[in-house]
């Protein structure tokens, strides 16, 4: 079978992409492989929900502007598809001095972002919610829920509807580049050819563009985010999300409480070294997983960088009060007896050889392949705008090529 466009897979990035280049063209043959049975099987789909506004990401950078432009394009996609979501608001809580100064640089950032919020006094954080503490806190009016799940259900639906082939259950086993096309085996023996190829393979990312010929000098090293869900008795402990304010030291932005949009409360994640990539069971190790960790200079470097924070992490998971210390530090009415179901997301995290933890886009590139290696954090709010940039390039790459 011969394609336009090849799309490597099936989470809220790769969905959005094919979605892009058969909104931009119409005619475009475009077949979409995801090796799981469904699709946002892994970061997309074991995320926490949220649509974010932006608030923490530097004015005028590409991560500040295409979460505000996804913030926007997610809500318009929902209600023009009847997906539910909420815009429910953050509560950002300052507990100590420290924090209130991190705060006030957060306000800054906020206003130069042009995100809309509120700066929240002590009292008034009481008034809003009644079970939270704290010195100050910021009130972030657009930050939302929703299930990304049924929005990549929709994508797939879509795609389909206007004459894109959706394959499921299949990996991607081979990639070959010739000077015309693209030519990619699958593991159930079919071969295909594409004039382009787009690889939105999060975990995997590195792995896919290494069988497509290239030679990434990253590595992706897994975190786990480990939450629990509160109890029903307990769903309506708090109205807003409410987050800690982070420490600029840490990549993560801490223990918090989230709504979901199908009214669960989770407190969490953290953020603990993985051994598993797709393990999200406590305790799962892939070795090979393990072995690509551990023969990567840049992950050894990264550990002598952190070592303080990842041993702390690491008692947080081993340690349930620990964990709730850190939420009681703003809800103190939490109990152990709260922490209830367990879970846990992974986020694809981008190690450079340097030992860097990557937070900006990295895509590689050939004649005919693009390959997102790192999509940060928010990528699930930001997917939309995000496959614009994708598709821009690839129109330039075309132009180029023409």
């Amino acid at each position: 079978m011969s394609y336009t466009h090849c799309v490597i897979g099936g989470g809220i990035v790769g969905l959005a992409t094919a979605t892009e280049i058969m909104r931009r063209d119409s005619a475009a043959r475009v077949i979409l492989v995801e090796k799981e049975n469904g699709f946002a099987f892994h970061q997309t789909g074991h995320n926490s929900g949220v649509i974010h506004a932006g608030i923490y990401y530097a004015p005028g950078s590409l991560k500040a502007q295409l979460c505000r432009e996804g913030e926007t394009a997610t809500k318009e996609f929902c209600t023009a598809r009847r997906i539910p979501f909420e815009t429910c608001g953050k509560l950002i809580v300052a507990t100590d001095a420290v924090e209130m100064e991190r705060m006030q640089a957060l306000i800054g950032r906020a206003r130069q972002n042009d995100i809309s919020i509120e700066e929240i006094s002590a009292s008034r954080l009481r008034e809003l919610e009644p079970n939270i503490t704290g010195e100050g806190a910021i009130l972030v009016h657009t930050t939302g829920i929703v299930d990304y799940r049924q929005i990549c259900a929709a994508m797939a639906d879509e795609l389909c509807q206007n004459g894109a082939r959706v394959v499921t259950g299949v990996a991607v086993t081979h990639i070959e580049e010739s000077g015309r096309n693209v030519s990619v085996g699958l593991g159930n023996g079919e071969r295909l050819t594409a004039e382009r190829l787009v690889a939105c393979a999060g975990l995997q990312s590195d792995r896919i563009a290494r069988m497509g010929g290239l030679e990434p000098t990253h590595r992706i090293v897994p975190f786990r985010g480990e939450y629990f869900t509160l109890p029903p008795s307990r769903s309506a402990i708090v109205k807003h999300l409410i987050y800690p304010v982070p420490d600029p030291d840490l990549q993560f932005l801490g223990i918090h409480l989230t709504r979901m949009i199908d009214g669960r409360i989770t407190i969490g994640p953290n953020a603990v070294l993985g051994f598993h990539r797709e393990g999200y069971d406590k305790g799962s190790v892939n070795l090979p997983d393990v072995f690509s960790m551990a023969s990567f200079g840049g992950f050894w470097r990264l550990i002598l960088k952190h070592y303080r924070a990842a041993l702390s992490e690491f008692g947080n998971s081993v340690s349930k009060q620990r964990y709730l210390d850190l939420c009681r530090k703003y809800c103190p009415g939490l109990t152990l007896a709260d922490m209830g179901q367990p879970g846990a997301g992974i986020r694809a995290q981008a190690v450079m050889a340097d030992g860097s933890l990557l937070q900006d886009f990295l895509f590689l590139n050939t004649d005919r392949q693009m390959h997102v290696c790192n999509a940060p954090s928010p990528a699930a709010t930001s997917a939309i705008p995000i496959a614009r940039k994708i598709v821009d390039r690839l129109d330039l790459a075309s132009g180029a090529s023409a």
